[in-house]
């Protein structure tokens, strides 16, 4: 490849047209590549060829933009994002060929996001920090932080970095004896009883002896179509225990380092949540009916909605 050296510090081929002046030390434009006046481009980014950049686009540190995509006026791109080949990033709904555009939307990449080759990103949407967009998605809603999303129009499928075993977990605690921990600080699954005879089959638990603490509440959660994600919470004081009475349910717990999932799919087990973890509920079946019991009454000012801001609150 013929490549030449700026005297700013950065690589272009020899096709490739650079108009901007904000191109940052140690990053490289690929072959017939285009980056508008305006454009921000951080230190050690690599373009690949065939790229378009709109002047009003922002690109961080490290970021890596593979052939065929174009950035549009609006994009912001934080550092060590990894964008796929042939990435369809819209600046609006749809085309007008009679009425020009007025503004472009915001669309956030934010840090550490990996997108893969054909996705579609729809305006005005953020991909959470972390977050991994599958090959060949459509985005219609915004990506929470370290979501897995797939699909079209594209689903949280799991999340990154969760220790994830169903066979592991769910058979062996058919009738564990002991309650078993999880990494996520403070979580665990908890065995509960299950008598069996002619008549069918009773599960049962005693506070003070299967349940860490006497509940004052409790709620249930059903009727909830498979697609939806529930939970995206934290809890500064509240004890909590899930139990999936019938179906199934996954629950990731994070406690801002660690992050489990666990399929609740049995009455003969809980799971554990105590304060200070983020938790979110997803993959419902059909019939899934969740049972959750509290250790107090309902208290708005007890959650934390808002992931930095639970990343806040436990940081040591």
């Amino acid at each position: 490849m013929t490549v030449d050296r700026l005297d700013e510090g950065f690589f272009k081929h020899a096709t490739a047209l650079v108009e901007s002046q904000h191109i940052g030390r140690g990053s490289s434009v690929g072959a017939f590549s285009h980056v508008l006046v305006g454009a921000v481009i951080g230190e050690n980014a690599s373009l690949a060829g065939h790229v378009v950049i709109e002047g009003d686009v922002v690109i961080g540190d490290r970021v890596t933009i593979h052939c065929g995509v174009q950035l549009w006026n609006g994009l912001r791109v934080e550092d060590d994002v990894l964008v796929g080949p042939n990435v369809t990033f819209t600046s609006q709904l749809f085309a007008h060929a009679d009425a020009p555009l007025v503004g472009a939307p915001i669309t956030r990449i934010c840090k550490g996001a990996k997108i893969g080759a054909n996705a579609t990103i729809l305006p005005g949407l953020t991909i959470g920090q972390g977050a991994m967009v599958g090959a060949g998605a459509v985005v219609t809603r915004d990506v929470p932080r370290n979501a897995i999303v797939r699909g079209n129009p594209a689903r949280i499928t799991g999340y990154v970095d969760t220790l994830f075993d169903i066979h592991a977990i769910t058979p062996a605690l058919a009738q564990p004896v002991e309650p078993r921990p999880l990494r996520a600080q403070g979580a665990t699954l908890i065995p509960i009883p299950k008598v069996i005879d002619m008549r069918g089959a009773l599960s049962f638990a005693e506070f003070g002896s299967h349940l860490p603490f006497e509940p004052k509440r409790f709620f249930v959660v059903y009727d909830v179509p498979s697609r939806e994600v529930r939970g995206e919470h934290a809890h500064k004081e509240l004890h909590e225990v899930l139990i999936c009475l019938k179906g199934s349910c996954s629950v990731m717990v994070d406690d801002g380092q660690h992050r489990d999932e666990v399929v609740l799919d049995t009455p003969t087990v809980g799971l554990h949540v105590p304060p200070r973890l983020w938790r979110v509920h997803y993959k419902y079946s059909p019939d899934a009916l969740m049972l959750s019991l509290c250790s107090d009454l309902y208290d708005s000012t007890d959650y934390i909605r808002d992931y930095d801001q639970f990343i806040e609150f436990v940081r040591p």
